[in-house]
């Protein structure tokens, strides 16, 4: 007959140890990330509107580089004209007349089509000043509004 010993393991793990992560455990876990994704979303957000209101700042450039060479092309032309929000509002039927209307199609198709987006040439042919006004409002306040303009210096 042979006698047979059972030994006992030193450590024997608890049951608790045992069960895995508690509730409150995965809930802390999801409510951190959730808070983290609502971070990154918020920051999305956030590049997106500063992205569109650096895209209509760099076509509001263009649209005054593009009438500056008109008026170069036309030296002789009075181009100076007030605040002009509709091409429908420029008078005339000479090269000037048609630049300008050109000019603010132009503007309400790339910068803006609303109501907001006008154009305005003072002092030329001497010291031109070219502003092009639009509204940001998408931007929100934090980026520069709802009234935003770009005023361009130009000798002819």
């Amino acid at each position: 007959m042979s006698l047979v010993t059972i030994q006992h393991p030193r450590h024997i793990p608890s049951a608790r140890l045992q069960q895995g992560m508690g509730m409150i455990e995965v809930l802390v876990s999801v409510l951190v990330l959730a808070v983290g994704l609502l971070g990154v979303a918020a920051m999305q957000s956030l590049a997106l509107r500063g992205g569109q209101g650096s895209l209509e700042t760099s076509q509001a450039v263009m649209q005054s580089n593009s009438i500056v060479e008109a008026m170069r092309i036309n030296p002789t032309g009075n181009y100076n004209m007030g605040k002009t929000c509709s091409a429908a509002s420029v008078t005339g039927t000479d090269l000037r007349a048609n630049d300008q209307r050109a000019w603010v199609t132009a503007l309400k198709s790339t910068v803006g089509a609303d109501a907001a987006t006008c154009g305005q040439i003072t002092g030329c042919p001497g010291a031109c000043v070219i502003t092009v006004f639009w509204d940001d409002s998408r931007a929100g306040t934090d980026q520069g509004g709802t009234a935003r303009s770009l005023v361009t210096n130009a000798r002819i």
